[in-house]
């Protein structure tokens, strides 16, 4: 066989793959809704307690929230969910099992990543409605707008994604995933200013902290899509900075990468 016809047939078998763990998921009934209630539950909540208008804008606080949200929905759909299901397939064995059929091991991790990202885009989907007819966030005409929503979208998907496996081997057990998935995410949610608005009002050092994570890059380039410049005053520089944004996103991407690859392993700590 080719290397493209062994490329290609891993590139379908990873579809096939990701068809497999859709249905999966829908089936888990528990786990589609604690999926998508969690960001939207937390959005909402938030988005009701915080009021008023930032000066020198119309914005109000839930609208400031609601790309924030986004970007939380995506690193929770991508790292921690990828990250707890990659451990819950170790541990049952799994991974052990598929390692040994004649499936390239790409497959597997391209059907998580195409799992992942349909379930992102309705996450992202839901959370945009709610912003929209709760709270009043207004959708952009402008189109250039939509392309900077699709590519920060991408390569926060991307990056987080692959986070969540390389992170996925830190995970003891199945028992252990949620917190070890869950700590770093909600610790990193509020350094980058998820749920404390607005992100130029965090203590320096949270800031400085945050800034080397791509859940703040992510917030930020959602913000810059949705609100108008006027609020650019809020946030930690008077620019929304698309261009470091997009340089941080990125370098993430490949280091989660790097991680996957020296990081990663099939077998849990049992099977040694």
């Amino acid at each position: 066989m080719s290397t493209l016809d062994h490329r290609r047939s891993a590139v379908l078998l990873g579809l096939h793959r990701a068809g497999v763990e859709l249905r999966t998921f829908f089936r888990e009934r528990d786990a589609v809704v604690f999926t998508f209630s969690l960001p939207i539950v937390i959005f909402v909540l938030l988005g009701s307690i915080f009021d008023g208008v930032y000066p020198g804008s119309d914005v109000t606080a839930a609208q400031y929230l609601a790309p924030s949200m986004i970007a939380a929905g995506v690193a929770s759909t991508t790292f921690v969910n990828i990250g707890s299901g990659i451990a819950a397939d170790r541990d049952d064995g799994t991974l052990k099992r598929l390692r040994g059929m004649p499936m390239p091991p790409s497959a597997y991790f391209l059907g998580k990543a195409v799992t992942a990202l349909l379930i992102t885009v309705v996450e992202a989907g839901l959370l945009l409605a709610i912003g929209v007819l709760g709270f009043d966030l207004a959708l952009p005409a402008d189109p250039a707008r939509w392309f900077t929503f699709a590519w920060v979208f991408l390569l926060g998907v991307t990056a987080c994604t692959l986070l969540g496996i390389a992170a996925s081997s830190l995970a003891g057990s199945v028992r252990s995933a949620g917190a070890v998935m869950n700590l770093p995410y909600l610790v990193l949610a509020f350094i980058s200013g998820i749920y404390l608005t607005p992100v130029g009002h965090l203590p320096a050092p949270l800031v400085t902290a945050g800034s080397l994570f791509p859940l703040k890059w992510m917030a930020q380039g959602f913000r810059s899509v949705f609100l108008p410049d006027t609020i650019l005053p809020q946030e930690v520089v008077p620019s929304w900075e698309h261009g470091r944004t997009g340089l941080v996103l990125a370098a993430w991407c490949i280091g989660g990468l790097v991680l996957c690859l020296t990081t990663f392993r099939w077998r849990s700590r049992r099977d040694r």
